[in-house]
């Protein structure tokens, strides 16, 4: 079955996985700025990063058909640095034309704190303002359910917020109903220790239907599996759900949501 992997590192990643994402059927990804595994000291160097992931990256995808598409933003686990963050968020808008940026992503929370909530909403001004999509990375383990809410009340709180142009991820059974009920959308990330599994993907499918819902691998530099939707696609056929829902959740949607990006060149 053709789909679309709406989030996953690239640069994080050895070709050989465009090999096999290509092999299954993957016709584009999305690949949201993240942490590089160690904080970075400089500015400068995520304007190098962005560089890879708006010239180097479309490249090496497209060796295997695959569109790249790609996020910009300092990341929850640096917006600690106020000061880095703010010299980061003044470079973004000259990369934002770039033609494979969707929008600002993955912004959001890591540890709840004062900090990361400024940078937070600083970015998500930038977003509102320029008129671009917003992708939001919720908190891991502990942190994820307060994190959640803090994040969906705070654009909740921005009245020049459109629900339907943000896309709140790694949501899990304890976080994804307040944010679908606040009219975002979803992802669920297929993550084998610190996030979600096929089987719990699709029992949340089942309990909430798969209006406004994505699932991902967020495959990076640690235990992580690119083909975490096949294996979902697999398991929702091992279920008896009908192709339609299947593709809906891992095409059509994640389709419906990146062509809202006024470059979002469609898929052909």
């Amino acid at each position: 079955m053709e789909y679309i992997e709406p989030h996953i590192h690239m640069v994080s990643r050895v070709t050989d996985d465009y090999r096999r994402l290509a092999r299954a059927g993957c016709l584009a990804v999305s690949e949201p700025a993240f942490w590089a595994g160690f904080d970075r000291t400089s500015a400068d160097s995520f304007r190098d990063y962005f560089r890879h992931l708006t010239e180097f990256e479309p490249k090496r995808a497209a060796q295997y058909g695959i569109r790249h598409f790609s996020w910009l933003c300092i990341n929850a686990k640096e917006a600690e640095h106020v000061s880095l963050a703010r010299e980061v968020i003044a470079l973004i808008p000259e990369f934002l034309d770039r033609p494979n940026v969707l929008g600002i992503g993955e912004i959001g929370l890591n540890k709840n704190t004062p900090n990361e909530c400024q940078v937070f909403l600083e970015q998500v001004d930038l977003a509102v303002r320029r008129q671009e999509l917003i992708l939001v990375h919720t908190p891991h383990l502990e942190d994820k359910y307060a994190g959640t809410r803090m994040i969906v009340d705070m654009l909740r709180g921005d009245s020049r917020v459109v629900p339907e142009r943000v896309l709140i991820d790694h949501v899990e059974e304890h976080t994804i109903r307040y944010a679908l009920e606040a009219g975002f959308w979803c992802a669920m990330t297929l993550y084998p220790v610190t996030k979600c599994t096929p089987q719990r993907a699709a029992d949340m499918v089942e309990r909430y239907g798969p209006e406004r819902l994505l699932v991902n691998s967020a495959g990076d530099w640690g235990p992580s599996d690119p083909m975490a939707v096949p294996d979902f696609i697999l398991e929702m056929r091992r279920r008896g759900h009908d192709t339609s829902v299947i593709r809906r959740i891992v095409y059509d949607n994640p389709l419906r949501f990146f062509s809202q990006s006024r470059r979002w060149p469609g898929l052909s």
